[in-house]
């Protein structure tokens, strides 16, 4: 069932993404008199759509190859590759008889609508929940690091009090973009010492392999308490009870949470002792650590207390732009890494099943139309990019055709669709094959 619900969350959100997309272009199209003969959700490759209908002249669809969607407008060489439209004169109604302006915002239609609908998502959310975060200042037993933490030389309870040098306000900044792709310098507060630690230009490399927990956990340091006991789970046969607070695993002492983890995940298939304190009492209790490093319990985490920022429906909107251009900007980014060799291709891109993975498999609409504003500016600087098939690499042809101020010929542009068009499907099948490859190490044990 759960993964009835992954597949449905993605079709239902790159459904939305691509129908919008291509309304885009239709309406442009529509404006200024062109005539449109198809839409397209998927592709109805070899003429086979698994439903259609006509009206007012136009053949609406959903084709059987998920891989985007289309809209066919007359007179344009497009991923049809029909060349016969083009064999006759120029009619009024066609692309190709329009001035190269109108054609460009023909072009840009469905990137447009990316933006906005990517704004207007995040300005909804922002104006509903507002902005929730831990104050920095309030962390008071530090930070948790991960693989790539340790790495870059952090350790359990240093406070990061200060990011090239400007201090934090928030403690989520820390797992932001700023902090991971600007190749930053890190003020650190260990103890009675401070020192700066400088974030790697190509940890994007490892994030991809490990996950931004493992760079700083989501959850500041933390004392802790067991919340409940797992029926039948080996913490119940132990003795374990709501309320207990372990204070050591082997004799070695016990206070927050990570230091608790570490010890059972390194005791795993083994028996543990644990010291538990219980209303005031010291308690001695035995637990088997199964395969996976755990014993069957939930804790409460004395976590310090959250701020929400409100800001009211139109003070939503400058917040949400930003949110939504910040997403933008990091695929820019993430993409300059790899021209500056600072960053692997195949760790930067992610396909069908990296999505899929990332709505999850149970339904929390929030998080549902979070990943839709998010990916609705990924499909924006994705379409941007200036690839032949691409709407970016129309728009450069249009703008060459602008500046010589005549067309490109009609067999460049074909050639051109038909290189992109391979590139794409080389590109996809890439993709695809890197989502399956990271999934299955990922699994390894």
């Amino acid at each position: 069932m759960s993964i009835v619900i992954m597949v449905g969350q993605l079709v239902l959100g790159l459904s939305i993404l691509v129908i919008l997309h291509e309304l885009g272009h239709f309406v442009a199209a529509r404006a200024f008199g062109i005539k449109v003969d198809k839409f397209y959700l998927f592709f109805d490759a070899w003429g086979f759509s698994l439903f259609k209908f006509n009206y007012k002249g136009v053949e609406y669809g959903i084709g059987w190859l998920p891989l985007g969607g289309y809209v066919k407008i007359a007179g344009m060489i497009d991923e049809s590759m029909d060349t016969e439209q083009l064999a006759g004169p120029p009619q009024p109604w066609e692309f190709r008889s329009k001035p190269a302006w109108q054609r460009l915002i023909v072009m840009l239609g469905g990137i447009f609508v990316n933006v906005v609908l990517g704004i207007f998502i995040f300005w909804m959310l922002t104006a509903r929940l507002g902005e929730s975060y831990i104050p920095n200042s309030s962390i008071k037993y530090g930070i948790v690091p991960g693989t790539i933490g340790k790495k870059m030389g952090l350790e359990a309870g240093d406070k990061i009090i200060a990011v090239n040098g400007k201090p934090v306000a928030r403690f989520e900044d820390l797992m932001s973009s700023k902090v991971l792709l600007d190749h930053t310098v890190l003020t650190v507060q260990r103890g009675d010492k401070t020192l700066n630690l400088t974030v790697p230009a190509n940890i994007i490399n490892d994030l991809s392999d490990y996950g931004i927990e493992q760079f700083i956990s989501s959850f500041p340091r933390t004392t802790f308490a067991v919340d409940s006991v797992i029926p039948k789970s080996n913490a119940q046969i132990a003795g374990l009870i709501k309320g207990d607070s372990v204070t050591a695993v082997n004799g070695t002492k016990i206070q927050f949470y990570d230091q608790f983890q570490a010890q059972i995940k390194a005791n795993d298939n083994k028996l543990v002792d644990l010291t538990v304190k219980r209303n005031g009492d010291t308690l001695q209790l035995k637990s088997h650590v199964t395969s996976e490093g755990t014993i069957g319990i939930s804790i409460t985490p004395n976590m310090p207390e959250e701020k929400t920022i409100k800001y009211g429906f139109f003070g939503s909107l400058p917040i949400g732009a930003n949110k939504a251009w910040g997403t933008f900007s990091v695929n820019a980014r993430a993409i300059g890494k790899v021209f500056k060799g600072e960053a692997k291709f195949n760790k930067v891109v992610g396909g069908p099943v990296a999505i899929a993975t990332m709505f999850g498999s149970h339904i929390d609409w929030i998080h549902f139309w979070s990943l839709v504003g998010f990916l609705s500016m990924v499909l924006a600087f994705t379409n941007l990019l200036p690839i032949p098939a691409l709407d970016g690499g129309h728009a450069v042809f249009l703008i060459i055709e602008m500046i010589k101020g005549k067309p490109l010929s009609d067999k460049f542009l074909e050639r051109a669709q038909i290189v992109g068009f391979v590139l794409l499907i080389s590109l996809m099948v890439f993709v695809f094959g890197n989502d399956i490859v990271k999934q299955v190490m990922k699994s390894k044990p």
